[in-house]
């Protein structure tokens, strides 16, 4: 596929580096579709055989791209390195030699972890650990050790500061929060416990406080280039929140500043905003802004000294604050600029944030980055870049040249569970995978000319002089369960670069070349909509890309970020680049629906008026690394229409629909669920599970509750729309014959196995 100009190199045989097949892998968001084909229906009656294809057909013009260029790439900085819940990363003032990471506490205890800053590092010693236990982490996993900041002058007094959630009689939750100041032993590098002292004012105040519920803990700190300490707090919760954000009386939901030393009580600095009021009367002396629902990681560009801050959002949106002297960000008289529970409402005095995103595809909670002002990456110097935990979307901030309005720019995907960023003394930014446990890099791509074709005809994926056919290389292929796409009827081709094969992975995933392209179409009411890719491109990793089609139908145009607009009576949405991999995670084998269970299930081949099993049909065309077998005793996932069980039909829907991230390593925090077809349902976690994310308001809610799809939190979020629904990526609409299916098969069951 010739996504771009001409002049691909030849393909080898073995890792087809140089010809890469544009893997437009339909962007396979969670869900099924009753009207689902591969290929244009042929005249006459199909004819029943052993294959479908005679002969594999040569593959010309379907050829991956190189990756396109003004993207970001996330490179292992540390390979041989793996932590326990990851938090945050940071290194010391003027310290390039060491790395410290903050571990969270989840099994083996809270930990700061320091180690060389050397790509083969494969060793890390306790910079300080706090025993199982000591820290909590509450019922929501919201606690623990959260933060950790070096004093400025560290290399001469030794000092740090933390921040944490330890146990209190007092509270509701049996939980409080902390924030300590701790020494440098006097030899090794290492912290001496016994030098921790909670912060104390010089009036008598401590920073140690009961929390009234379990989430919205936050408490990060830094200190700012005026050489003040913040330290942010989340609003306490939703039971309390509410009250207490635009209560200025109290640390929750605020930024605080403090004048600290390495010994000594804390001080109130005189520029603080409310200083002059007197204590007890109103505001806290030490904030200085408010208005906050859980800042999840916030920092300071190293060059203006501007505090930039990720506000984690409730049920609609995520914003972006540059945070001034005496802000009110608006919590929760308003979620972003949008006003709570109402359409309208009192906004005066109020902050509106620099950019807001809204709880679609996944994007679910932001994480607070940094300003780039490293070196590698001269395109993304003065831009603000950040993440969210859930999607792995990675952004910057863009301002237009003429009206200087700020908008989000996507310019990579992570594919895993973001807990923060880091920034190094050198000013190169990394990411940390809280549920892997490692630490990536975000480097530049090389430069080059932009490979990926403008239009779809000029693809080589497709007929040029008809965009609506396949080329002749492309092989169509369909899936026993397809997923949920809002009522598309859909069409699926693959290509292979001559010369490459597939290979079944022992789990029955299939494991494409370099250079492979997957391609899908979407109709709406008879009409194309859209058509996919999923790239496999020459270094390695799959990239997913939309093409929207034109109103005549005669052809589609790339798109290079998320687009929603209206396609008849309905919404639809072109999913952004970055969010391909939300579902199409490492751990699913990348290619959602390309497995020996999917596979297993007869199809029409449109060039020769067949109907055969695709598994044999591939397998005898000699797409595959090694024979197949016999596909009668190969696994064989359920049709939404079949007659199999209704146990099968749920179990293969949830396969098809959720199990890319809901299975072990795909990127969900805080969730055990594998939803697996091959998983037992007595291993799948669901069965009476509690729900990692809240009961929604449901009294008794289990995950899976036996014989109560109402008491289930998996029906629950597939009858749910906007941020609640399930699948999450690129679809509006509920299935109802797929909710009604699993809520079937939850009123079938008595017990749990």
């Amino acid at each position: 596929m010739k996504i771009g100009p001409v002049g691909f190199r030849s393909v080898s045989t073995t890792v087809a580096v140089g010809l890469q097949l544009l893997t437009f892998s339909a962007y396979l968001a969670c869900g099924s579709d009753s009207s689902d084909s591969a290929s244009e229906k042929p005249s006459g009656p199909a004819t029943p055989s052993t294959f479908g294809l005679d002969t594999r057909p040569p593959n010309k013009t379907c050829v991956a791209p190189g990756r396109p260029v003004g993207q970001v790439k996330l490179t292992p900085a540390f390979p041989n390195l793996v932590f326990e819940a990851p938090v945050l990363m940071l290194q010391a003032p003027g310290d390039a030699s060491r790395w410290y990471v903050v571990e969270q506490g989840v099994e083996s205890g809270a930990a700061v972890k320091v180690f060389a800053n050397d790509p083969n590092a494969s060793s890390t010693s306790d910079f300080v650990r706090f025993a199982p236990g000591e820290v909590t982490l509450g019922k929501t996993q919201e606690g623990g050790l959260l933060g950790f900041a070096f004093h400025p002058d560290y290399a001469n007094n030794g000092t740090v500061f933390m921040s944490y959630n330890g146990h209190s009689a007092t509270s509701p939750v049996g939980m409080n929060s902390v924030v300590t100041r701790m020494k440098k032993a006097a030899s090794g590098d290492i912290l001496d416990r016994a030098t921790e002292e909670v912060l104390v004012s010089n009036d008598g105040r401590k920073i140690e406080f009961d929390q009234p519920a379990d989430e919205h803990k936050n408490c990060h700190l830094a200190f700012g280039k005026d050489g003040k300490l913040y330290i942010g707090f989340g609003d306490g919760g939703e039971d309390q929140g509410g009250n207490n954000a635009q209560d200025k009386s109290g640390f929750f939901a605020k930024i605080i500043r403090i004048d600290v030393g390495p010994t000594g009580p804390y001080t109130i600095p005189p520029d603080n905003p409310w200083v002059e009021q007197p204590l007890g009367v109103g505001e806290l002396k030490e904030t200085w802004a408010y208005g906050f629902r859980n800042p999840w990681r916030w920092s300071f560009d190293r060059q203006t000294g501007d505090l930039w801050l990720g506000d984690v959002g409730q049920d609609s949106w995520e914003e972006v604050d540059r945070v001034t002297k005496g802000g009110n960000y608006g919590w929760p008289i308003t979620e972003g600029s949008h006003c709570v529970g109402s359409a309208t409402c009192d906004k005066t005095g109020l902050q509106d944030p620099v950019v807001e995103y809204p709880h679609e595809n996944a994007d679910l909670a932001i994480i607070g980055g940094f300003v780039y002002r490293g070196t590698k990456i001269p395109s993304l110097v003065g831009s603000y870049v950040f993440a969210d935990v859930v999607s792995g979307r990675i952004s910057r901030i863009v301002y237009d040249p003429v009206t200087k309005a700020p908008s989000i720019e996507d310019i990579a995907v992570a594919g895993f569970t973001l807990s923060a960023m880091g920034e190094g003394v050198d000013g190169e930014l990394y990411v940390v995978d809280y549920i892997g446990g490692t630490l990536h890099r975000i480097d530049p791509l090389p430069a080059g000319v932009n490979p990926v074709a403008e239009k779809l005809s000029a693809t080589g994926c497709v007929n040029k002089d008809n965009p609506k056919e396949a080329s002749d290389g492309m092989i169509p292929y369909a899936v026993n369960m397809p997923l949920w796409s809002d009522g598309a009827d859909k069409r699926r081709w693959m290509a292979v670069p001559d010369g490459a094969n597939v290979q079944v992975m022992p789990e029955g995933d299939w494991n494409f070349p370099i250079g492979s392209v997957l391609m899908k179409q979407f109709s709406l009411g008879g009409k194309l909509v859209e058509t996919r890719f999923f790239v496999r491109h020459d270094d390695g990793d799959w990239a997913g890309y939309s093409y929207e089609w034109n109103d005549d139908q005669s052809d589609a145009t790339l798109l290079h970020s998320l687009k929603t607009k209206a396609v008849g009576n309905q919404t639809w949405t072109f999913p952004g680049r970055s969010h391909c991999l939300q579902c199409h995670t490492d751990a699913a084998g990348n290619t959602l629906g390309l497995e020996n269970g999917q596979l297993n299930g007869n199809l029409t081949y449109p060039n020769t008026n067949r109907i055969s099993n695709q598994l044999s049909t591939l397998d005898h065309i000699g797409l595959l690394t090694s024979p197949i077998g016999d596909p009668a005793v190969a696994a064989r996932y359920s049709t939404l229409e079949s007659s199999d069980p209704i146990d099968m039909r749920a179990r293969a829907y949830l396969h098809a629909n959720c199990s890319g991230c809901h299975r072990p390593g795909g990127g969900v925090g805080g969730s055990s669920m594998d939803l697996r077809f091959s998983t037992p349902f007595a291993s799948a976690g669901v069965c009476n599970g509690e729900p990692a994310l809240g009961a929604f308001g449901i009294a008794g809610a289990k995950i899976v509750a036996p014989g109560a799809p109402a008491k289930s939190i998996i029906s629950y979020r597939m009858h749910g729309t906007g941020a609640l629904h399930m699948p999450p990526v690129a679809t509006h609409l509920v299935h109802e014959q797929g909710a009604g299916l699993v809520d079937a098969w939850i009123q079938s069951l008595t017990a749990c196995p």
